[in-house]
């Protein structure tokens, strides 16, 4: 479908509160929050989809703010349909329909890398819990923070996929949140398994995986 000509999409209110809810569940269903750390790293995600689907599929504030430039810019562009939103491939010219375009497949690369990072990372978390150890397996065993890498990289394909002003906005903050999240986290855990967690925070990174996994033993 050609983005000059798709008709506009906007204003469909059941669908972002469809695609939130499915979002947010499938979420919730690999982390689980107890705690408040947890439902505070997860009511924030939360928000980002929220924020993330109502300009999707509610109003294109950004599209709205910058009609302006974008009209005068990109003049071929039907910046009233709904394929218009996905900005990366209308800015860099790409003619195809954009749900095949390289910015929307590669953030299908992000999303599910991140689904799957949290969905491992609570296998092996949820485990440890139970039996009262440290968690070093799995991606625990290239990472520190597996789960909070999982939703950075879940937010970031959907700012590859559907660049808005606020998700933009809210990305940074989110990021730093986590990290701080994950720096209180490890004091605590410090503090429960003393040595045992610092040769292990010694040997694998916090937030950029390493090639060969930690092991225990060594």
């Amino acid at each position: 479908m050609n983005p000059a000509t798709s008709a506009p999409a906007y204003g469909l209110w059941s669908l972002v509160i469809l695609n939130s809810l499915v979002f947010i569940i499938f979420a919730f269903s690999f982390t689980k929050p107890k705690t408040k750390r947890d439902w505070r790293s997860f009511g924030a995600f939360s928000a980002f989809v929220v924020a993330l689907f109502t300009e999707m599929y509610g109003f294109p504030l950004t599209i709205y703010l910058l009609s302006g430039w974008l009209a005068g810019r990109y003049p071929g562009v039907d910046w009233s349909s709904h394929d218009a939103g996905h900005l990366l491939e209308m800015l860099f010219g790409w003619k195809a329909n954009p749900h095949f375009g390289p910015f929307h497949l590669l953030s299908f690369v992000f999303i599910g890398g991140g689904f799957w990072l949290l969905a491992a990372a609570w296998k092996v978390l949820y485990a440890a819990q139970r039996t009262h150890t440290l968690a070093t397996a799995g991606p625990y065993a290239h990472i520190r923070h597996p789960q909070y890498l999982g939703f950075v990289l879940i937010m970031l394909g959907f700012l590859v996929q559907w660049p808005t002003i606020l998700t933009l906005a809210m990305f940074p903050v989110l990021v730093y949140m986590y990290v701080r999240l994950a720096r209180r986290e490890e004091r605590e855990v410090g503090v429960e398994f003393g040595e045992a967690y610092a040769r292990y925070a010694a040997r694998v990174p916090a937030f950029f995986p390493r090639r060969s996994p930690w092991r225990a033993a060594t």
